[in-house]
């Protein structure tokens, strides 16, 4: 297997290599979220049309460790600065995050999970809102965790259920992102 990646990697250097090749220290945040959703430029071979507007909904039930970053919310910004930095307005895109299970947590103050612990997420979820994301949380997995519409972060909105939160967003016209 070492073989393999020895001669790949000087293939692709003889080659003239994408950008896609040249590893971790590749990836940056921006243009549009400076602090989150890292993204490294690609050569790329499937076009985006002109006028192309995004209407995504994420899904999230996976707590993040306590004190880190929820993946998935990261990969929120990842997608808004993917595309802008592919040339997409900010304007074309519209995220839409539905939280439920035990991610509950990561959009909810610290102090409910861990007295004293300050939320590793509430940045992150100020940032996605402040760039038009919208994020809902689950009721019926809120109410399972004992957690109240106070104890959201600002600018989260209490849904009935996951399921009704995709159903109307489906409606809207959003489709499911599967990452």
């Amino acid at each position: 297997m070492k073989r393999f990646s020895i001669i790949a990697t000087i293939a692709a250097t003889a080659l003239g290599a994408s950008a896609a090749w040249a590893g971790p220290e590749n990836f940056t945040t921006g243009p549009l979220i400076e602090a989150y959703g890292a993204v490294a430029p690609v050569e790329n071979q499937m076009p985006i049309p002109d006028g192309t507007v995004f209407q995504i909904a994420f899904d999230i039930s996976t707590p993040a460790e306590v004190g880190e970053l929820n993946r998935q919310l990261v990969s929120a910004a990842r997608f808004l600065n993917m595309h802008a930095a592919a040339g997409i307005d900010p304007e074309n895109m519209h995220l839409a995050i539905v939280i439920h299970g035990g991610a509950v947590q990561d959009v909810s103050n610290g102090s409910h999970f861990t007295p004293g612990v300050e939320p590793a997420n509430a940045d992150l979820v100020a940032t996605l809102i402040d760039h038009g994301v919208k994020i809902y949380v689950c009721g019926q997995s809120a109410a399972y965790h004992d957690v109240n519409v106070e104890d959201l972060l600002p600018g989260v909105t209490m849904a009935l259920s996951a399921m009704t939160a995709h159903a109307l967003l489906q409606q809207d016209g959003y489709t499911l992102n599967p990452f």
